[in-house]
């Protein structure tokens, strides 16, 4: 478990992180998300240790990576943006480096080999780094902080640069690797975040202005609760049906796609969902719902309303 408490960085007058906290639990994929120079990474770096804080706690698995960093280090795997290759060594000289570094106890053949089978570097065992594609160097990467079996993993930017089909592996390995470990995604790719994380955490300005999942945050940020939708059958009768429905407030007529082929605009009251009851009630009169659309927010709509005033109530940075 990673657990933030009142976590600030000053840099003379400028306050690169203002008082964040947040925890990221067993098991569970944490996006980390924010603009640049909104505070993230300063507050990876003082996750890994590589920095201190001004005040408050950083905790892995309940220990503080400020009073006791070596054993906090410990328990973490980093990637950071740039992986740390040296270029000249072999996989295989690299990661059995990397297994001495880190004084890994477990037995060093089993374990290395069970990573790079995970990782799938396997046939790319015995090259050298610097032969290597820019997907398998970053997979290289992520071989090192797998080793030791460390609880934490820290991810800055893991995908970058790779190309679509490199992007979706390192995904689907993330997925796979939060099964067993708890996992801090930073990333500027939205839709990364998106299709692996189980939790968001937005920081703007060095401050947190959002901490949940996405469905919830889109909930909570969209101002109205319309449907969109698309009914075949005739349009009084579709009218008297969708206004028998409770909780609903409004219905506009939109374009007509064919004779009896209507768009309806349904706006309901606020914090309900009228979704199932207009498809019971479709089924029951013989209409045809050809499509159905919501008004909920995408990511990339709640990361643009949190970072440019006009999101959840303000909570409140440099990278």
């Amino acid at each position: 478990m990673i657990e933030v408490q009142n976590l600030s960085k000053h840099y003379g007058d400028k306050r690169a992180v203002d008082n964040i906290s947040f925890k990221a639990e067993d098991g569970e994929i944490l996006g980390f998300l924010g603009p640049n120079g909104a505070g993230k990474s300063t507050t990876m770096n003082i996750l890994t240790g590589y920095i201190s804080c001004t005040s408050g706690k950083a905790l892995i698995d309940g220990i503080d990576i400020l009073e006791e960093p070596i054993k906090a280090k410990a328990k973490i795997g980093y990637l950071p943006e740039l992986p740390p290759l040296y270029l000249d060594m072999t996989v295989k000289e690299y990661l059995n480096f990397i297994y001495d570094l880190k004084k890994c106890k477990l037995p060093r053949n089993t374990h290395l080999k069970d990573i790079c089978s995970l990782v799938k570097i396997d046939h790319v065992y015995k090259r050298l780094i610097k032969n290597l594609s820019k997907g398998y160097k970053q997979r290289v990467g992520l071989a090192q902080a797998l080793v030791g079996n460390p609880n934490v993993l820290i991810l800055d930017e893991p995908t970058v640069g790779l190309d679509p089909k490199q992007i979706i592996e390192i995904r689907t390995l993330i997925k796979k690797l939060g099964r067993n470990h708890t996992v801090i995604l930073s990333s500027h790719i939205l839709s990364e975040v998106q299709a692996v994380c189980d939790k968001i955490v937005v920081i703007n300005e060095g401050r947190i202005v959002a901490d949940d999942t996405e469905d919830n945050l889109s909930r909570k940020l969209s101002s109205d609760h319309r449907l969109t939708v698309r009914i075949e059958g005739e349009q009084s009768e579709v009218l008297r049906m969708i206004e028998s429905i409770r909780d609903v407030e409004k219905t506009d007529i939109g374009a007509r796609h064919d004779e009896d082929v209507i768009e309806y605009r349904i706006e309901a009251k606020e914090g309900s969902d009228i979704r199932r009851e207009l498809f019971k009630k479709c089924a029951e009169s013989g209409f045809i719902i050809l499509e159905m659309k919501s008004s909920e927010l995408t990511l990339e709509d709640i990361f643009l309303r949190l970072t440019m005033g006009d999101g959840l109530e303000d909570n409140g940075g440099e990278d």
